[in-house]
C-alpha cells in the first residue's frame, strides 16, 4: 500500500497546473489537482488573457466600424457601445472555453479536483475543507493578483483591476489608469476606442518598460493619435473618492503637483504571487516578494515541491506556465532531469499594432554586454501591410557577432502571429540564408521576416567582392543604366 494518497497533488487549477494534472494522469499518476475559486482556469481564462483578447477585438472591430471611410467605404454612424452587451460577449467566450477547463473533463481523464483554499500540514500533506491529503510529490501553481501600490486614501476610493473590468455593468465615460505595462496599454486603447477618455500614469519615461524605447515610443504615439492621454515621469501621491467620481493627485520627477478626475481608477501596477495562506512557512519552503524560489528544474527547496507559472515572479505568460508544467512532468513523473531554458521564450502585447518578441530586446543585450547589430524593415514597406491600410511598425532582429539571430521585436498587425515563424527559426537553429531562400506567399505580412534575413544577406551576396569575382570569371559587363542608384 502506498505511503500517500496520491502519486502528485497540484494547487491551483491555472495553465500550469491544468498542464501537469492532464499530464501526469494520463501517464498514469494518482492526481489531485485544488483550485481556490469555483472554477477552473486560472486568472487567464477568467480575468486575463481570454477576456481582454475577446475585449480587444470587440473595441478593434468598433473602431474599424468608425474609420469605415479610410478604407473608401461611406462613413458609418456607429451609436454609444452598450457594455453589457460587450460583457456578454465575453462572458460567452469563457464560457466555451470552460468546457476544456472544466472539472467534469478532468474527472474523466482521472484527476481528482477538489476547491477550497488548501494549506499544508507538513512537507507532504495538505488540509481542504477539513480534509486531509497526502501526495509524494506537490506542484504550487496559485497563480498571481494584481498588485495594489501603497497610494495614500487609494483603499478608500474606489478603483478596479484586471478583475473588475471586464464585467463592468457600464463603459466609464472617464478613466485613469495606474502603470502603463501590458494590460495597462492594451485596456487603454481597447476603451479608448469604445469611446472612454482614458488618461495613463507612468512612473519612467515610457511606456512597456521592459521593451526597447523605440518600439515602445511608437506604440505610444499610435494611442496617443487614438485619443489617449499620457502622464509620463510622474507618480500617483493620492486619491479621493468623490461620490460620483475620483481624484487623483500626481507628481511629476520635476516636483510639479497636478490634479486629475475620472469617473473610473483601473490599477495596473504589477501582480504578486498568490503565496498567502498556503502555510508555507510552517514547511519552510523558500520565497520573497516576488514568489517562490525555485531552480532550473522549478524545484523549491524541498525537492519533492515544485512551482510553476506566475507564483515564481518570474516569467509571468500563460505559455510559459504551460511551457513549465513540462517540464515538472519530466522530471516528477518521467524522472529525467530537465531544466527549463526561456532563452527564446516569445511574448506579445496586443495592442494595435501588437509587440511581439522573442529573445533579447536591444535593452537586454546591453545589459548582458552583448555586441550586436540590428537590422531592421518596415511595415509601410511591406505590401499586404499597406493593402489592409497597416504602416506603422517594423521588424528589428539582432545578431551577435557570429551573426546568430539574439532576438526580434516585431511591431505591427498580427504580429503575435508573425513572431512564431522565428520561433521555429531560433529553436530549431534554421539559418538565416534558409529563411531568405524560402517562398513566402504573396501579398503576407510574414513576408517582412524573410525580407528583413535577406536584407542581412545581400549585404554578403551582393558585395564589391562577389561582383568582381563573377566579372572576372564570366565576363559581365556590368551596368546598363548610366542613372546612379538611389
Amino acid at each position: 500500500m502506498s505511503e500517500y494518497d496520491f502519486d502528485i497533488g497540484i494547487l491551483g487549477g491555472g495553465s500550469g497546473g491544468l498542464t501537469v494534472a492532464a499530464g501526469a494522469t494520463q501517464l498514469g499518476a494518482k492526481t489531485l489537482l485544488v483550485e481556490k475559486e469555483k472554477e477552473l482556469g486560472g486568472d487567464c481564462l477568467h480575468f486575463g488573457c481570454v477576456p481582454s483578447k475577446t475585449l480587444i477585438r470587440t473595441a478593434h472591430v468598433y473602431h474599424l466600424m468608425k474609420n469605415a471611410k479610410q478604407f473608401g467605404l461611406p462613413p458609418v454612424e456607429v451609436k454609444d457601445v452598450d457594455f453589457r452587451e460587450v460583457t456578454k460577449r465575453i462572458q460567452s467566450v469563457i464560457n466555451v472555453i470552460q468546457k476544456h477547463d472544466s472539472e467534469e473533463r478532468f474527472c474523466k481523464l482521472g484527476v481528482r479536483v477538489e476547491f477550497g483554499d488548501a494549506q499544508f500540514i507538513d512537507e507532504h500533506a495538505i488540509r481542504v475543507n477539513g480534509k486531509t491529503f497526502s501526495a509524494k510529490t506537490w506542484v504550487i501553481a496559485t497563480g498571481s493578483s494584481p498588485a495594489i501600490p501603497p497610494i495614500e486614501d487609494l483603499d478608500k476610493t474606489p478603483h478596479i483591476t484586471n478583475k473588475e473590468i471586464f464585467s463592468l455593468e457600464r463603459l466609464p465615460k472617464t478613466m485613469i489608469i495606474f502603470g502603463a505595462g501590458p494590460i495597462a496599454i492594451e485596456m487603454a486603447q481597447a476603451f479608448c476606442r469604445l469611446g472612454s477618455k482614458v488618461t495613463v500614469v507612468q512612473r519612467s519615461n515610457q511606456i512597456l518598460s521592459k521593451e526597447d524605447k523605440d518600439m515602445a515610443d511608437q506604440v505610444m504615439h499610435v494611442l496617443s493619435n487614438e485619443g489617449v492621454v499620457f502622464h509620463l515621469n510622474a507618480s500617483v501621491v493620492s486619491t479621493r473618492n468623490l461620490g460620483d467620481g475620483r481624484e487623483v493627485i500626481m507628481k511629476t520627477d520635476e516636483g510639479k503637483t497636478m490634479g486629475l478626475r475620472a469617473e473610473t481608477i483601473l490599477v495596473a501596477m504589477g501582480r504578486e504571487a498568490n503565496l498567502g495562506g498556503l502555510g508555507l512557512e510552517d514547511i519552510g519552503i523558500s520565497y520573497d516578494r516576488k514568489g517562490l524560489k525555485v531552480d532550473q528544474r522549478l524545484k523549491t527547496n524541498h525537492k519533492h515541491i515544485y512551482g510553476v507559472g506566475d507564483v515564481t515572479g518570474a516569467y509571468l505568460f500563460t505559455h510559459a506556465a504551460g511551457y513549465e508544467g513540462g517540464i515538472v512532468i519530466s522530471n516528477a513523473i518521467f524522472h529525467l532531469p530537465r531544466k527549463a531554458d526561456y532563452t527564446f521564450l516569445p511574448w506579445c502585447t496586443y495592442t494595435d499594432p501588437e509587440l511581439a518578441s522573442i529573445g533579447m530586446n536591444e535593452k537586454m543585450a546591453k545589459a548582458a554586454g552583448i555586441e550586436y547589430s540590428v537590422w531592421v524593415e518596415e511595415f509601410k514597406d511591406n505590401d499586404r501591410s499597406l493593402a489592409e491600410g497597416e504602416n506603422a511598425g517594423k521588424i528589428k532582429m539582432l545578431l551577435d557577432e557570429k551573426e546568430k539571430p539574439i532576438g526580434i521585436q516585431i511591431l505591427g498587425p498580427r504580429a503575435g502571429d508573425l513572431v512564431s515563424e522565428w520561433v521555429a527559426v531560433v529553436n530549431g537553429k534554421v539559418k538565416l540564408s534558409t529563411l531568405a531562400s524560402a517562398v513566402h506567399p504573396y501579398p503576407t505580412l510574414g513576408e517582412i521576416n524573410k525580407k528583413v534575413a535577406g536584407t542581412f544577406l545581400s549585404g554578403k551576396i551582393f558585395s564589391e567582392k562577389v561582383r568582381k569575382g563573377l566579372k572576372f570569371f564570366f565576363h559581365l559587363r556590368g551596368r546598363a543604366c548610366g542613372q546612379d542608384l538611389a
